[in-house]
């Protein structure tokens, strides 16, 4: 569920990152808005972790760097094309060695400055291997950093920064690569990305209870499990300046109940409805309803760190099964057609010309229920002769469809045990369970991208040591097609080697593609202007509440 913005189990990521750990329908006393305080309430669910951009990589938590932080870029709302924003310039002459400038007079939250060494810090700090930070893997293409993240299981670093980082003065820095890569500048709006204050590293508890960022939007309070207060940032001075007096973002258990808060006027926007209600939201909501394509996937993957799962022959097992799952029944019949099914492992929002195909997935994701018993007989039957699908029970709507994905299977099969659902209670402790490599099953893996290019749908999920691949794959020949296609300078011969690399993957099958997801909100009477961008986070900025 981003990158994405964050990369983004969902989500970032990241996996789609629909999903909370506490109920907060009920009084939140003070801070829970009243009828006209001018603040935005809005549906949550806890992050898996503090709002460290570098370790954020599932929606929830994407969702808040998003209001919090300016990076040096940001994706456009409504075409998601990524415009210089905190930055003056980026230049370059050979697409390895670029020249950022810093805008002057940009202020963080607690009124010190943003300069150079605040994105150049961030970003050491991002990559050091002792920091432990998820999205470390998006630093790799900087100079030095193999030298602060070595490869070698169990190796230390040798030095704490990177090579390729250098700051010239208050509001310029270089950055060096380590090979060619013209689309890297793009990159830049995902928020691990993001600056970081000097108090970050001198007060570091102090900055995880109350992180401070650039952005529009500036935290207030925060009571894990309940709520997050959001005010306007007094010192922003970027475009996106916020049309209300703040959001408060309140954590949810239960997506039912938060439509019911919905509904009843205790809540303003709510991003995740419920599956059972899509048929009749826009009639409840009279008409305060929308749904539109976003850059968003929903997969299984497969544990390849598993020897059951890695096996010779499981890659006719994991295509079997994919085969005989019926896509577009479940998309029609649960989601009511917000879920298109999948035939790449992008999304239709990139456009052909950004690397989405209808075709490349070939027959792969086509229902075909001979085929599909056929390849998994010939691969060697499923481990052990079940096979269990984990998923978060939180929200998201994923009982519904896993249910129907294992009916699915399991009528292929002639076997109505053969697959059954594997429910974790909270995303986090889910997430948990996957980035520790803890998960023995397949498991549900949403994607919500980062930045809008094909290199964001592979790269973080299937680069061997990549930030999101939790399926554990690795191909030589994948990661040297993914390299080779950074460096191409011409954007649509880049594009066809991403596809090259996207190829093996429906080869290999380290996931099962499924569905495309809509982004969809709906919202109060209370307020007004509520649209989606492309990543399908609600454009909070430009909400306004009446009679405020």
């Amino acid at each position: 569920m981003r990158g994405a913005n964050s990369a983004k189990w969902v989500v970032g990521a990241a996996v789609i990152a629909l999903a909370a750990t506490a109920c907060g329908s009920g009084d939140t006393g003070d801070s829970a808005g009243g009828s006209n305080d001018g603040v935005v309430r809005a549906w949550w669910g806890d992050p898996q972790n503090p709002l460290e951009p570098a370790n954020t990589n599932e929606v929830q938590g994407g969702k808040v760097l998003d209001m919090i932080f300016m990076n040096l870029k940001e994706y456009d709302p409504k075409t998601g094309k990524a415009n210089l924003e905190a930055a003056d310039s980026i230049t370059t002459t050979d697409q390895q060695n670029f020249t950022i400038k810093v805008k002057q007079g940009l202020k963080f939250s607690d009124g010190t400055a943003v300069t150079a060494s605040s994105f150049v810090d961030a970003w050491n700090y991002g990559a050091l291997l002792t920091n432990n930070q998820l999205n470390a893997y998006f630093f790799a293409d900087i100079d030095g950093y193999a030298a602060v993240h070595p490869s070698t299981e169990g190796a230390a670093p040798t030095a704490k920064t990177m090579s390729g980082l250098k700051v010239v003065d208050d509001h310029t820095f270089t950055v060096k690569l380590d090979q060619k890569f013209s689309t890297w500048p793009d990159r830049l709006g995902y928020k691990a990305f993001a600056p970081l204050p000097k108090s970050f590293f001198t007060d570091h508890a102090a900055y995880l209870d109350k992180p401070v960022g650039d952005g529009p939007y500036m935290v207030a309070s925060y009571d894990k499990g309940s709520s997050m207060k959001l005010v306007p940032n007094p010192y922003y001075t970027g475009p996106s300046k916020p049309k209300n007096k703040g959001v408060l973002l309140k954590v949810y258990t239960s997506s039912s109940t938060a439509y019911a808060d919905l509904q009843s006027g205790n809540l303003d926007v709510l991003d995740d409805i419920p599956a059972e209600d899509l048929s009749h939201v826009k009639s409840d909501m009279d008409g305060r309803y929308l749904s539109q394509p976003a850059g968003i996937i929903q997969t299984i993957s497969f544990p390849l760190n598993q020897k059951s799962w890695s096996a010779p022959g499981m890659d006719k097992v994991r295509l079997g099964l994919s085969m005989a799952i019926d896509r577009k029944t479940i998309t029609d019949k649960i989601f009511q057609g917000t879920r298109t099914p999948a035939t790449d492992l992008t999304s239709p929002v990139l456009g052909t010309a950004g690397g989405y195909s209808t075709s490349i997935a070939g027959d792969s994701t086509t229902y075909n229920p001979t085929k599909a018993k056929q390849l998994i007989a010939e691969g060697g039957g499923i481990p052990g002769g079940k096979i269990t699908i984990g998923y978060n029970a939180d929200s998201g709507s994923h009982k519904q469809w896993v249910d129907a994905v294992c009916n699915s299977i399991n009528n292929v099969l002639g076997d109505n045990t053969a697959c059954v659902g594997a429910p974790t209670g909270t995303f986090a402790d889910f997430r948990n369970q996957i980035t520790k490599g803890e998960m023995t099953e397949p498991f549900r893996s949403g994607w919500q991208m980062d930045y809008p290019l094909i290199d964001d749908f592979l790269t973080p999920l299937y680069a061997t040591g990549g930030s999101s691949n939790d399926s554990h794959y690795s191909n030589p020949r994948f990661d040297a097609l993914i390299k080779q296609a950074n460096a191409e300078p011409d954007t649509a011969k880049a594009t066809a080697l991403y596809q090259q690399a996207e190829k093996l993957l429906f080869t290999d099958m380290p996931v099962i593609p499924l569905w495309y997801q809509n982004g969809g909100a709906a919202w109060s009477s209370r307020v007004s202007d509520v649209t989606e961008n492309a990543f399908s986070y609600p454009v909070f900025t430009d909400i306004t509440v009446s009679g405020s």
